[in-house]
């Protein structure tokens, strides 16, 4: 779509592919959803989404990426893309920002579905919106989040390099609950090997990044 580049947006790593979703993407993702992100007795999220019954997740995730796409601004968006392993749909990375032509700064967030965990996939998708906020959009700085039961997510950031920011408190189940905040910059990031961006160049405005690129790699 001309009016509508970030549907052309693909991140390809050794492994993976991250892109918008198309329809069938999403009705993919939407039963990976169903089929279960967490063990019942774990809630690794603040709004707890997946509480609902199988076939609500299902529909809730097909609505978050319209509502996404539909209130999209330079100034105020939020970048979610479907995971692709070995041609199925695993699951969501989000990027995501507010004011990013000033603050150069962006927050991430993500889910797999079960089937798909222990592969060290989170971590490389993770890696692949890093690339793409640091060598694409020339971020200065990625933020994350993650409670301190969810130990997979931690793991992942420390594996990733981030420092450990702080704490807040978050409500979650209508109980309080303490999250580690954690923070990367630019220049501890180092982009593996065979890491890529595909069609960024008209995105940029966007993302509120017409200036500042650097060095996407891969084809613009």
């Amino acid at each position: 779509m001309r009016h509508w580049p970030l549907l052309a947006l693909r991140l390809t790593t050794p492994r993976l592919e991250l892109r918008l979703p198309g329809l069938d993407d999403l009705d993919a993702l939407a039963d990976r959803a169903a089929e279960g992100v967490h063990d019942p007795g774990e809630m690794p999220f603040g709004e707890p989404w997946t509480d609902a019954p199988p076939h609500e997740r299902a529909r809730s995730t097909v609505q978050i990426h319209f509502r996404q796409w539909g209130t999209w601004s330079p100034d105020h968006w939020a970048c979610s893309f479907v995971t692709i392993w070995e041609g199925q749909v695993a699951g969501v990375q989000e990027m995501r920002a507010r004011d990013f032509a000033v603050t150069r700064e962006v927050d991430t967030g993500s889910w797999l579905g079960r089937r798909f965990q222990g592969r060290g996939i989170g971590t490389e998708m993770r890696a692949a919106v890093l690339h793409l906020a640091f060598a694409g959009l020339g971020a200065r700085c990625a933020t994350s989040s993650a409670f301190l039961d969810n130990t997979k997510s931690l793991a992942v950031s420390r594996r990733l390099g981030y420092r450990e920011d702080g704490f807040a408190v978050e409500k979650r189940r209508g109980e309080a609950a303490l999250q580690q905040r954690l923070r990367l910059s630019r220049d501890e990031w180092t982009t593996p090997d065979g890491f890529e961006i595909h069609g960024l160049e008209p995105c940029l405005p966007l993302f509120g990044a017409s200036e500042g690129i650097t060095d996407p790699g891969g084809a613009p």
